[in-house]
């Protein structure tokens, strides 16, 4: 087991000197109950570190509000975390219920801009982040001095004549720990080839995203999306105070892997001595996405990796990159997000995953 609260500590000493492991760490059911939030169900994770973060199980189990020691790490928008009831699939109404938070869920049939594919009419960023989730269970495991916490559910994306894709979705972290993972499988339960289309959302926010911050990654190339991007692709992986009128800018970085086949990036805030950083395995996750906003109250540094682009799925149809599940066929996914507390730290991670 890591230390607790400065100290190393064994089960057998950890459970004499508390009532019930819950005084320390643990996964916690809720139910929100005001305003356009009322009825989502939630589970609020404590891990003993000082991470403690909370998965919205009614919006397709997505990580909402997180912190670490007191420091928020997620960016939240105004909308909060919106019953799925609200979702306006259409055009860009997406918008209107993203909740921001730790890592929202994009796809999986669809995601990025909204377009017209095969004749369908296909919204932002799909379907993935109202789907209520079904099956939900909560655990703690112990093997010898360690315990692990998982929260499991599933979640499917299916209509009438067409796809029929269920995500079996495990997160897991552990006590005394600062990393959390999620494994996801998705499987075509339908009886026809249906696109397959994912993307993690993770959006880091004040304060790690302040002045002097920045992005390290383990990519050796850095394409700007647009000419929006491409104006500001020098500073790409800096963030600046919140500028007025500041357009998005997108990035798409083309990550090596390590030894065991995972790419990182890390938000690094020297003056916080404080990291958030992920990993992927690159072999399902293929592409890192970075939306960089430095707006006004939308001050926010996305690190998204994901199998397509955001340019919708008519544009990676077209240029031969739309990735398909057979029926019957699965594919699965693994993201680690974690904090990286203090100089130490922060250098191990760089060190680990080759980060630049």
């Amino acid at each position: 087991m890591p230390p607790l609260f400065g100290r190393n500590i064994g089960k057998n000493d950890l459970l004499i000197r508390t009532g019930d492991l819950s005084q320390v760490a643990g996964i916690r059911m809720m139910t929100l109950a005001d305003g356009a939030e009322q009825g989502v169900r939630i589970a609020d994770v404590r891990t003993g570190s000082g991470l403690r973060f909370q998965v919205t199980l009614d919006r397709g189990m997505d990580l909402s509000v997180a912190e670490y020691r007191g420091v928020p790490l997620a960016f939240r928008s105004p909308a909060g975390d919106v019953h799925p009831s609200r979702f306006e699939p259409a055009g860009r109404g997406w918008l209107r219920t993203f909740a921001g938070g730790l890592m929202t869920g994009c796809g999986m049939t669809y995601l990025g801009s909204p377009c017209v594919d095969g004749g369908a009419e296909l919204g932002l960023h799909g379907r993935l982040s109202h789907l209520q989730a079904e099956r939900v269970a909560a655990s703690e495991r112990w093997e010898g001095d360690d315990c692990t916490f998982t929260l499991s559910g599933s979640l499917r994306e299916s209509t009438m004549f067409g796809e029929n894709l269920l995500l079996s979705r495990s997160i897991e972290t552990g006590l005394g720990r600062s990393l959390i993972t999620i494994r996801d499988t998705v499987r075509n339960e339908g009886h026809g080839r249906s696109p397959l289309m994912m993307l993690y959302h993770i959006n880091a926010g004040w304060p790690l995203v302040d002045t002097g911050a920045r992005l390290l990654t383990s990519a050796a190339r850095t394409t700007p999306r647009d000419p929006a991007a491409a104006a500001g692709l020098a500073d790409a992986r800096a963030c600046s105070a919140p500028i007025p009128g500041f357009a998005e800018q997108v990035f798409y970085h083309d990550c090596t892997a390590d030894d065991e086949g995972y790419s990182a990036a890390l938000l690094e805030n020297r003056a916080l001595a404080l990291g958030l950083f992920v990993r992927f395995r690159r072999k399902e996750l293929r592409r890192l996405v970075e939306w960089k906003m430095m707006g006004e109250g939308t001050y926010v540094m996305g690190i998204e990796p994901a199998n397509c682009g955001v340019g919708g799925r008519e544009s990676e149809r077209r240029e031969g990159t739309l990735d398909h599940l057979d029926p019957e066929e699965e594919r699965r996914f693994e993201v680690q997000i974690g904090v990286a507390d203090g100089e130490e730290e922060i250098a191990a991670v760089i060190s680990r995953n080759r980060l630049t």
